[in-house]
């Protein structure tokens, strides 16, 4: 059995959430959907409360926080459930992902048949079907911020090398940093691990957990399967959000090592 958390903030309900979550109530092996507001809006959660159909069935869990949390500090909440109630498998989403409930309960049996895998990441596109490169080694400073500052010419070779795509993305790869808009987490997992930091408001809470989950299991990007990610990249349009990026990559290398983090050399030579 599988639950998934998806995190709300100012969501498109009607055209992004609803059918997402009508979608997944299909999954064969679901539990529980937990949708996590930090919206911070009581109009707005008034009004997705109003939405009655997704709350008909007791697999719907709507909970609006008492003020915005961060994504990691939300999908927690929903995490430790997963934890209490033993439940294998967490699915932690995005709302602006398009996937199969077919492919979701596909992925829990195969990670069902290979407890050595932590976390699972399926192949992710752009709406217009071009392939995200979601999976990474572990970032250093400058390609954080070399990336977002550095013209594009000057960090190609690297940029290259950080998004794997100097290997064959084609087959599985045991990548030491999968991105949170589609995690799927073996609970057991996660838990050893710490759940997400909650030092981080947003950002980095996903390379965190995924190189903690990566020293004691499997953590894979497996293209078998594929989903639709509709990747807004805040932080490349709204100046609020690129200071809470900087921001949560600095504790981030506060934590792991700016300079000096031999963790992150051996997982990206291995």
């Amino acid at each position: 059995m599988l639950n998934i958390s998806i995190v709300l903030y100012h969501p498109n309900w009607e055209q992004e959430v609803l059918p997402l979550v009508q979608e997944l109530l299909r999954v064969k092996n679901l539990r529980k959907i937990y949708l996590l507001d930090n919206s911070e809006k009581e109009w707005l959660r008034e009004q997705i409360k109003s939405q009655q159909s997704p709350f008909e069935s007791n697999k719907v869990r709507y909970m609006a926080m008492p003020t915005n949390l961060g994504y990691g500090t939300a999908h927690n909440i929903a995490l430790r459930e997963s934890a209490y109630y033993k439940t294998a498998f967490h699915l932690v989403m995005n709302s602006d992902i398009h996937v199969q409930a077919e492919d979701i309960d596909a992925m829990h049996d195969w990670m069902l048949a290979n407890p050595q895998v932590g976390l699972l990441m399926p192949k992710v596109v752009n709406p217009d079907g071009s392939q995200q490169f979601l999976a990474k080694r572990l970032p250093s400073p400058l390609d954080v911020f070399g990336r977002r500052f550095l013209p594009a010419a000057l960090m190609a070779r690297r940029n290259k090398r950080y998004e794997l795509r100097d290997l064959d993305l084609t087959r599985p790869v045991n990548a030491p940093y999968l991105s949170g808009c589609f995690m799927l987490l073996r609970t057991k997992a996660a838990v050893e691990a710490g759940l997400f930091d909650e030092r981080y408001f947003m950002y980095p809470e996903d390379i965190d957990l995924t190189r903690t989950i990566h020293r004691s299991y499997l953590t894979l990007y497996y293209p078998q399967w594929t989903i639709t990610h509709a990747h807004a990249r805040e932080s490349y349009k709204n100046k609020h959000m690129l200071r809470i990026h900087i921001q949560n990559m600095c504790r981030y290398f506060n934590k792991w090592g700016w300079l000096f983090d031999r963790e992150r050399q051996i997982f990206n030579n291995l």
